[in-house]
């Protein structure tokens, strides 16, 4: 862990400007973020989103609010769920603009993420604000709120 912890620490504020404050919060929300690889895990992870189009001050603000999306595979999480967000119609400029709203956003599943974007679309109303509210519903509250459409896109397979 101490063999980790300093150059982990040193990495995240020299490549993305993390605060002493940011990092603490990264580490109390999430201590198993001191067990991940710099570079299995977190350059790899950095990267994805820089590429994606986000600056360093919002990389850092993602990691701080949502740590364990460094936990993430990029293979086989991050890449499959943004590839459903854009064959949703969404910009990467919008994916860049909701995951720096509201970090949580990958770390839910590819099916929780697939089913509430198609019940948007469906609706018409498939926009930024509107895929927050719908992800953060319970099951319950989105299928009382979406249960005719979503009939309507099952009918319709």
């Amino acid at each position: 862990l101490k063999d980790n912890l300093k150059p982990t620490v040193q990495w995240l504020q020299q490549e993305l400007g993390m605060s002493d404050s940011q990092v603490a919060k990264t580490i109390s929300t999430f201590a198993g973020f001191l067990w991940l690889s710099l570079e299995e895990n977190l350059k790899p992870t950095v990267r994805w989103f820089l590429d994606l189009g986000m600056d360093s001050p919002q990389v850092a603000q993602v990691i701080a609010s949502c740590p364990m999306i460094l936990s993430c595979s990029v293979e086989k999480n991050l890449k499959p769920k943004l590839q459903a967000i854009r064959e949703a119609g969404l910009a990467d400029s919008q994916i860049v603009s909701i995951l720096v709203r509201f970090p949580p956003l990958l770390s839910y599943t590819l099916e929780r993420l697939t089913d509430r974007m198609s019940a948007l679309d469906a609706e018409g109303s498939l926009t930024e604000a509107k895929l927050v509210g719908a992800m953060v519903m319970t099951d319950q509250e989105f299928q009382f709120k979406f249960s005719g459409v979503r009939n309507r896109v099952l009918d319709s397979s």
